[in-house]
């Protein structure tokens, strides 16, 4: 994730580059936030969702409205970025089924000792209970996202650590978490147990917790409710931005590989073990790609089993067929080219599509008058 600063206001409206007769505007949802990084809807409320703020705040939107005080308030615990580019800060949030009966929610924050926390905060006591942490190196590439997945496990990314390159070979390094998808099960009283599903589960020098490797910056990522296919949205280096769909125990390639291109000068560049994208796009049509989410609600019926996704720098929105996609043949068309610097999409109860915003706020997609 690559952080600008706008003082734009946009009032959006999206347009078909389809040859549909219907068109999708968008209308502003919520707005008032501060670096806003991450929406999140509640598991079983319809109207509520939670949008998670890079310095440590989270709010509470019900019907439209933000909340006067905070949600949570993490600002104590999560570093505070010291320019635009620092992509420290409190990164992901995830909210169990459960979340009513037991208060229990889980954020994914890098700590002022620059360390990657995923802890558990029960929101009605303020009790935290850290379940892993470990050292950032440089200052970008933390990943940050987390949901639940079907089996009701939790999965989180974990970028490569940073710099450019991945100087320390880390994402191609099973011996540690970064440049990772994780998988661990956090439904116990305490702690977390490993799946022992888990590919590297008893593997000699391999974290069990790691489902998928090989990864740059999987900055947000989402399951498609219908087929169960883990679509993540992997930021490249200076020339592809690529769409992954993540399997257990595949090797994603980087820093070998940046997409389908060689990146590094290893004898394994082009090996038939490492996974390719299923989408790529290069740096002219931007330059940190959003992971968004498969459509299948009732509203929007041009864009049903579409794969929703997005570019930061750019601004761009594209749809993709997810059949298409899971079939190896992809025909992404642009769907906006818009001037937003879109941090997240979120989906909520029933289906709608939201995007996120840096520099204005929440946006719901509709049907256009």
């Amino acid at each position: 994730m690559k952080l600008k600063i706008s003082t734009y206001l946009f009032s959006l409206y999206f347009l078909f580059n389809l040859c549909y007769t219907q068109t999708i505007g968008s209308t502003l949802y919520a707005t008032g936030f501060k670096k806003p990084l991450f929406i999140c809807p509640h598991p079983t409320i319809e109207n509520v969702m939670y949008v998670v703020e890079q310095g440590g705040l989270i709010w509470k939107i019900k019907n439209q409205k933000k909340s006067k005080k905070p949600f949570l308030n993490l600002k104590k615990k999560v570093h505070t970025p010291i320019n635009p580019y620092d992509e420290r800060g409190l990164l992901g949030l995830a909210i169990p089924s459960n979340f009513e009966q037991n208060h229990h929610l889980y954020v994914n924050y890098v700590d002022k000792e620059h360390s990657t926390v995923i802890s558990r905060i029960n929101t009605y006591t303020k009790h935290e209970e850290i379940l892993i942490q470990f050292n950032q190196p440089y200052s970008n590439h933390n990943g940050g996202m987390m949901t639940f997945g079907p089996e009701g496990y939790l999965y989180i990314s974990v970028g490569d650590g940073g710099s450019a390159g991945d100087p320390e070979n880390n994402a191609q390094n099973i011996n540690n978490l970064f440049g990772s998808i994780l998988r661990i099960d956090v439904n116990v009283g305490k702690g977390y147990l490993i799946p022992p599903s888990n590919p590297f589960v008893n593997t000699e020098n391999a974290k069990d917790e790691i489902w998928a490797y090989g990864l740059r910056n999987p900055w947000r990522f989402s399951f498609d409710n219908h087929t169960g296919s883990l679509l993540v949205g992997d930021v490249g280096q200076e020339k592809v931005e690529e769409v992954d769909i993540i399997t257990k125990g595949q090797n994603y390639g980087w820093p070998i590989m940046e997409g389908t291109l060689c990146y590094s000068t290893s004898s394994n560049c082009g090996n038939s073990s490492l996974t390719s994208p299923v989408i790529e796009y290069s740096a002219d049509q931007g330059c940190s790609v959003i992971g968004g989410y498969v459509y299948r609600g009732t509203s929007l019926p041009e864009l049903n089993e579409s794969y929703i996704y997005g570019d930061y720098c750019s601004g761009k929105i594209w749809q993709v067929n997810v059949g298409d996609v899971l079939r190896g043949i992809p025909r992404p068309k642009l769907l906006v080219d818009s001037d937003l610097y879109i941090t997240s999409f979120a989906q909520d109860l029933q289906g709608n599509l939201y995007v996120l915003s840096q520099n204005t706020g929440i946006y719901r997609l509709v049907l256009a008058d």
